[in-house]
């Protein structure tokens, strides 16, 4: 079970919760940063923050898939954008909203920075989730 909180004496966030509190006894999955490539290791997007976020979260999908998870179950994200203009980074956050991934809301921090590891590579996201027990059929 997943619990957001928004604590009532801090500055309201705007469409996060402040942390996340899973139950003891779950299964957590630390995902590695989600990048912008291709199953062939080629950027997709290049020059574009926004068709690049849009890869990353493809790609976060399919790591979620392979440990039993889903966007559902994110309980916390850092999303890297490199940009120091904050309409780029809120772009970059209108995707990951639009994706399904901000429905919790889960804990997340947006973040400019000056480069990423891949060439060409503009946006990352780390992830953490629940992976739920499986359902018997």
């Amino acid at each position: 079970m997943i619990r957001r909180v928004t604590s009532p004496s801090l500055f309201p966030p705007p469409r996060y919760s402040h942390a996340s509190v899973v139950e003891a006894g779950s299964r957590l999955a630390f995902l590695a940063g989600a990048v912008p490539l291709d199953s062939e290791g080629k950027v997709i997007g290049e020059g574009d923050p926004v068709r690049q976020a849009e890869q990353v979260l493809v790609n976060l999908g399919e790591q979620l898939r392979a440990v039993g998870s889903d966007f559902a179950h994110v309980v916390a994200t850092d999303v890297y954008v490199v940009s120091g203009d904050t309409s780029v980074l809120s772009a970059v956050w209108d995707v990951v909203e639009a994706s399904g991934l901000g429905l919790g809301p889960h804990s997340s921090t947006l973040l400019g920075v000056n480069c990423l590891g891949y060439s060409g590579q503009l946006v990352e996201i780390t992830a953490i989730a629940v992976v739920p027990e499986a359902v018997a059929s």
